[in-house]
């Protein structure tokens, strides 16, 4: 008889909520805040795109008595998600299960450390996908001295950088092309770092506010609804060498408009979907399944989901690669 059996494998209800707790108290992670999840039921499918500069066009008319209206329309486009399936697994041999003084323990712990790999995972793709070059209309670079196009000056250098006039510009950007603000801003935490400390920064705020720089303030400053500070970290060595740790996302900074509700006729600089079908219904929800592994005496702990990181609108993003040194 095969094993696993069907009923031995399931969604385990008690470590998915323990699951469900762990990720909300992984604030260092972005990749489920960013921008808005989709839950699908289908793996790959289509959704609608628009084109832009049909929204933008002054084409009403004067009507005269007893005529039609003049009339127009929007073109409409598809594009497709394709969500892949990710899971990772954790063995609880029966020994160590035995000798354990509480059980359960020992289960949140794995649950845990699955879980944990998963949004490692949802991390690295989220910053591969989205908090790099290449992938929004407007890409700006830092540099150390004499910006030239599409540079500016990195905001470590306290003495000739100014952050809220290049923040400005980028906003002024997206307006001017999509008739979109920025709403949210994302940072790597060495970026964070340096803004703190920035003069032109503290000389803002020092006559409104007695706080610290914060990521509030920051937001309030900037004039954009969300900063985002990128906390993750990550183990570059394989194992069994020496541990390597660097931040995920690096000195850079995304500034985007996201759409704060879904929705068929909302723009959004991206969208991700999560495949329903792969997490056992759960959605954005990492599905947590036990069984028993009878072979190497263990309880097998797996967490699995599917997603896509989609660009829905390049032009609703303006990336600032190397920000500070």
């Amino acid at each position: 008889m095969p094993q696993p059996t069907p009923s031995d494998v399931h969604v385990d209800a008690i470590l998915t909520d323990i699951s469900v707790a762990y990720i909300q108290q992984a604030s260092n992670y972005v990749a489920p805040s960013v921008f808005p999840a989709i839950p699908v039921d289908k793996q790959t499918n289509k959704y609608f795109t628009f084109t832009k500069g049909d929204w933008f066009r002054d084409e009403a008319q004067k009507r005269a008595p007893a005529t039609e209206s003049t009339g127009s329309g929007f073109t409409i486009s598809t594009d497709s998600y394709s969500c892949d399936v990710f899971a990772f697994h954790k063995d609880v041999d029966d020994q160590t299960l035995a000798n354990a003084d509480n059980p359960l323990q020992i289960n949140t712990a794995a649950t845990q450390f699955v879980t944990q790999r998963m949004l490692q995972r949802m991390e690295n793709q989220w910053t591969t996908d989205y908090f790099t070059t290449g992938v929004w209309a407007t890409d700006v670079s830092g540099v150390s001295s004499a910006p030239g196009a599409g540079e500016f000056r990195q905001w470590n250098d306290y003495v000739n950088s100014d952050p809220v006039a290049d923040v400005e510009t980028a906003k002024e950007t997206l307006l001017s092309t999509t008739g979109f603000e920025v709403n949210t801003m994302v940072v790597g935490y060495s970026v964070f770092k340096q803004l703190k400390q920035h003069p032109d920064i503290i000389d803002r705020i020092k006559y409104t506010s007695s706080e610290n720089v914060t990521v509030g303030l920051l937001a309030r400053l900037f004039e954009v609804e969300r900063v985002l500070v990128c906390r993750a970290i990550k183990n570059t060595a394989a194992e069994g060498r020496t541990t390597s740790m660097s931040f995920v996302q690096g000195k850079s900074v995304l500034l985007c408009h996201v759409a704060q509700t879904p929705a068929l006729l909302t723009p959004s600089a991206g969208y991700t979907f999560y495949w329903t079908g792969a997490s056992d219904g759960l959605g954005q929800n990492i599905g947590i399944s036990s069984w028993r592994e009878q072979k190497t005496r263990s309880t097998r702990i797996e967490a699995q989901m599917a997603w896509d990181n989609k660009v829905v609108a390049s032009d609703l993003g303006y990336f600032m690669a190397t920000a500070v040194a």
